[in-house]
């Protein structure tokens, strides 16, 4: 019996350095973005339950889409507040024309923002992959080195660019220069 208490005890020791450490990592995303010296954030869209959209999508019509729910709002408010709180300022802001990257936007409430179809999903054809890509991959080749740019995506079109799979809210950084990607935890 004694040796489970001293392994429990040695597990909540090691439970609380784990997360003070990777605390102290999440705290740290403007030193990570100057050491890659990043200039793109990639932001997958906050939590819209379900996969992929409807068979009858309408880019126009938010209600033939699959769209955020009450977590995935505040997920992108929080995300929001973290940005502002750590003065994280972006030169650009851009969204994916799809409704819940643009209601990621909303609600993260940290700037002007405007659509751009290089970021549009093109997991189920929807959009056209090349010409989705050829967009991106122009405009990544255009950010200016000392920008910093956030830009409100899919995870295909994330997955794509840097080769990260990242889940609903995460955070890509980018540096468009080298090619170097790398994923952050931030809450």
């Amino acid at each position: 019996m004694l040796i489970f208490k001293k392994i429990f005890i040695l597990a909540i020791y090691l439970f609380a350095f784990c997360s003070s450490f990777n605390s102290l990592a999440k705290d740290n995303l403007a030193a990570t973005i100057k050491n890659k010296q990043a200039n793109v954030i990639f932001l997958r869209h906050t939590l819209a339950p379900g996969y992929g959209d409807p068979k009858d999508f309408d880019l126009n019509n938010c209600n033939k889409q699959r769209n955020l729910n009450k977590i995935g709002r505040n997920q992108a408010k929080n995300i929001g507040k973290y940005f502002l709180r750590n003065k994280i300022k972006f030169d650009e802001i851009l969204s994916s024309e799809w409704c819940r990257c643009k209601d990621t936007a909303k609600e993260l409430n940290i700037g002007k923002w405007e659509t751009f179809s290089g970021l549009n999903s093109f997991f189920q054809s929807y959009s056209d992959k090349e010409k989705v890509l050829n967009l991106l991959r122009n405009k990544l080749n255009n950010i200016d080195k000392n920008s910093l740019n956030l830009m409100i995506t899919h995870q295909v079109v994330i997955a794509e660019i840097t080769g990260i799979y990242t889940h609903s809210g995460g955070i890509v950084i980018y540096n468009s220069h080298n090619k170097t990607a790398e994923e952050i935890t931030i809450e």
